[in-house]
This record gives C-alpha cells, structure tokens and sequence, in this order.
C-alpha cells in the first residue's frame, strides 16, 4: 500500500522464499481484494477492473464524492432511518448526517460505524457478519439475515461500476448484502460519480432503474449523462462545490 508496487523477486529476497511462494501469495491477496497482479509483481493502484482497497477509495474523487453527498443530505429528514453500504461516497454522507439529527443510521462499513459511534441524535445500528479487511465492512449470510429483520425509510448506496444500464461489483458477497438493503427500504438512492462508467465489474447488482435516484457529479460527460437518463427513473446532478 506504501509503496504502490513490488517485484516478485525482491519479496521473494525480503522474505527468504521462493518466487513460486510469493506467486501463490498475490493469487490469494488479490482473490482477498487486497491488490492486483501485474507484470513481475503486482500493485496496490486501481484500475478499471481492480478498485483497490478501501484506504485507496477514501481518497479518490474526494471533491466529487463530497458534492454528492451535499445533494443526498437535502433529502434526509429528521427522524427517518438511513441506511448506508460501505462505499466511500456514503462515507461522505454520513459525516454531514448529524446535520439532520435525530436520525437512525443502519450499516455494516467499518469507517462510518467508527465515525457515527456516540454521535449526538444518532441511533446508530451496526450490522455483524464476516469481517473483510479489504473492504473494512461485515458481509456475508449473517449480515443479509440481520438486514432482513431491519426496514429503513431511505437507502443511500454506490456501486463500483456501471455498464449499460447496469450496475456490477467486483465479489458476490458484496452484492447479496446490497440487494437485502434494497428490499429493506422505502425509498433507493443510488450515489455515483463519473468514473463509475469506465470501469468494469464481475456481478450484476441490478440495473439503475431499480433506484428511485441516481446522483451523480457535475464531471459526469454529457453522452454518459444522456444515457443514465434514458435507463434511471430521475436523474440529479450535483453541483460542483
């Protein structure tokens, strides 16, 4: 994560093994979501497939991701219950909820969990599961099962990538919890900045239709806009901060 990169053999000198060892070990740290094999090492950078860890996704498109969270807060109201995914830009969000309290805020990510926890007029419901460190999130049966017991009046989620109309992620894990969410509420909200659209992903979520709203940044490009509007139910554009 420091570094950005790191050959094959030089792990393999580091560590006093071989690179067949080291080999194995990126197969299953990139399997983990932790980095991305590439040629001779591998890489902690995104691409249009990998999106990196979560420490990464903090801090890409900061300004965009926080102009869209400005327009999804002008939708909660006081006294409603919310429920956040482990996406980065609902991270956004839930700094600026407090603004709205009283509140009950639902989620499983780690970071807003740690953020949230002891906030003033907020209720704040962690959802458990298996822990995954690539995504500081709980995931898996158990938190499908404890969101099934749960309903909200507003889901504010992400997706990692948006193709035709549809939006895909990159485990299976992450889409089981993200469907129960979208059946545990009254009303779908779907948070995306631009670069959504140019990358890709393995699992189909669901198509954007299935959101009552899509925001999107102002960087969106008008041929990419034009076509989120002809798939999504409504459209909102946030404005640049």
């Amino acid at each position: 994560m420091d570094e950005g990169f790191v050959r094959i053999e030089q792990l393999a000198d580091d560590l006093g093994v071989t690179p067949m060892t080291i080999r194995r070990d990126l197969d299953y740290l990139q399997r983990e979501g932790w980095l991305r094999k590439v040629r001779g090492g591998a890489t902690a950078q995104p691409s249009t497939a990998f999106h990196g860890d979560v420490r990464h996704r903090m801090g890409a498109m900061a300004e965009a991701k926080e102009s869209i969270a400005r327009a999804a807060l002008r939708l909660v109201k006081p006294g409603q219950s919310v429920m956040l995914d482990e996406s980065t830009t609902a991270l956004a969000l839930s700094g600026l909820l407090p603004e709205r309290a009283p509140l009950t805020v639902i989620t499983y990510f780690g970071p807003v969990i740690q953020g949230l926890a002891g906030g003033p007029g907020i209720e704040l419901i962690s959802l458990g599961g298996t822990y995954y460190p690539a995504y500081d999130a709980f995931l898996g049966l158990r938190t499908v099962d404890s969101i099934a017991s749960l309903h909200a009046d507003v889901l504010f989620a992400s997706t990692t990538a948006i193709t035709r109309g549809n939006c895909y992620h990159q485990s299976p894990e992450t889409v089981a919890v993200k469907r129960a969410l979208m059946d545990a509420c009254d009303r779908r909200v779907l948070l995306v900045d631009h670069t959504k659209f140019q990358r890709r992903g393995l699992y189909q979520l669901a198509p954007v239709s299935a959101f009552d709203l899509v925001i999107v940044d102002s960087d969106i490009p008008e041929p990419q806009l034009e076509a989120l509007q002809s798939k999504a139910q409504k459209v909102l554009v946030a404005p640049a901060e």
